[in-house]
């Protein structure tokens, strides 16, 4: 059997098709295919609060593709959702509408702690100790989740409208900062020490660039001196001398921005990178829901 996702983000929008493998054990999942086209709705949402013809266009040519490969790499199951962007863009309803007529994709605009919950069921802290207290870091383009755990359940969840793009934008707001450190403060306070955990593009690519051995957890000093040496580079710099994609280049500033807050509001001093985002998420939420 093969799975696909589709995540319809405010930067990117991602198609992960996956094999779904039976054992002994149960279901798992291996990717074999992971596509990712940076259409940046977020800065017609954003700016506009709604998407442009343009963007228009270019989403539904994304998703006539995308229906092409599922259909030959003969996909049974999949969900398309979409988040910030198609949320705050006030023909969100009527694009979905024009691509199910053309490209016959059936997309669900989700919200923030629904996409939360989507993300985390993943279930990576499942692997860790679960004596620790996590904290879930996801950052997008137009909002960033967080969802807390205590002896592997989550107590708190929430979704914040500060994002990369949205930075960019300059639409994120000092009230939704307030709020996102006040939230951090009074959900936190009581669960320490606290371990990050983080997913998303911009994460893994700073994990990357970290050098840090693969399954150690970067820690807040090493990610602040990486934060340092990407923002004393200028954008051309970033893309010509770092080989940053020039997509990847701009956000990866606002995101360590993003990062480093949340980690020093909450105490964090640790974060794994598990490498797992969205499109994770929805396959393991197909096989729970489809295989039982």
């Amino acid at each position: 059997m093969r799975y696909a996702a589709i995540d319809i983000g405010s930067n990117a929008v991602r198609l992960l098709i996956a094999n779904i493998i039976e054992s002994e054990d149960g279901f798992s999942y291996k990717k074999d295919t992971l596509l990712r086209i940076p259409l940046r709705l977020g800065d017609d949402a954003f700016m506009n609060q709604k998407l442009s013809d343009k963007k228009i266009k270019e989403l539904t040519q994304t998703m006539v593709a995308f229906r092409n490969l599922m259909d030959v790499f003969k996909v049974t199951e999949y969900k398309a959702f979409a988040t910030s962007a198609m949320r705050e863009a006030t023909n969100g309803v009527e694009v979905i509408k024009h691509i199910r007529n053309i490209a016959n994709i059936k997309i669900e605009i989700i919200t923030g702690n629904n996409e939360a919950k989507m993300i985390y069921s993943s279930h990576f802290e499942d692997t860790l100790d679960h004596r620790n207290n996590y904290l879930y870091i996801d950052v997008g383009g137009g909002s960033t989740e967080l969802s807390i755990f205590n002896n592997n359940k989550v107590v708190a969840s929430h979704s914040f409208n500060i994002g990369t793009i949205r930075m960019l934008d300059n639409k994120d707001t000092e009230s939704e900062w307030e709020n996102l450190r006040e939230w951090i403060k009074v959900n936190t306070k009581n669960l320490k020490p606290l371990i990050g955990i983080g997913t998303g593009g911009n994460i893994n690519k700073l994990y990357r660039l970290s050098e840090e051995k693969e399954g150690i957890p970067l820690s807040y000093n090493k990610l602040k001196v990486l934060y340092n040496h990407l923002n004393s580079f200028s954008l051309k710099e970033r893309i010509q001398i770092l080989d940053l994609n020039q997509d990847r280049a701009d956000v990866i500033i606002p995101a360590c921005e993003i990062y480093l807050s949340v980690l020093k509001w909450a105490g964090i001093k640790l974060i794994h990178v598990p490498k797992v985002g969205l499109v994770d998420g929805i396959i393991v939420h197909l096989m729970e829901t489809k295989l039982v």
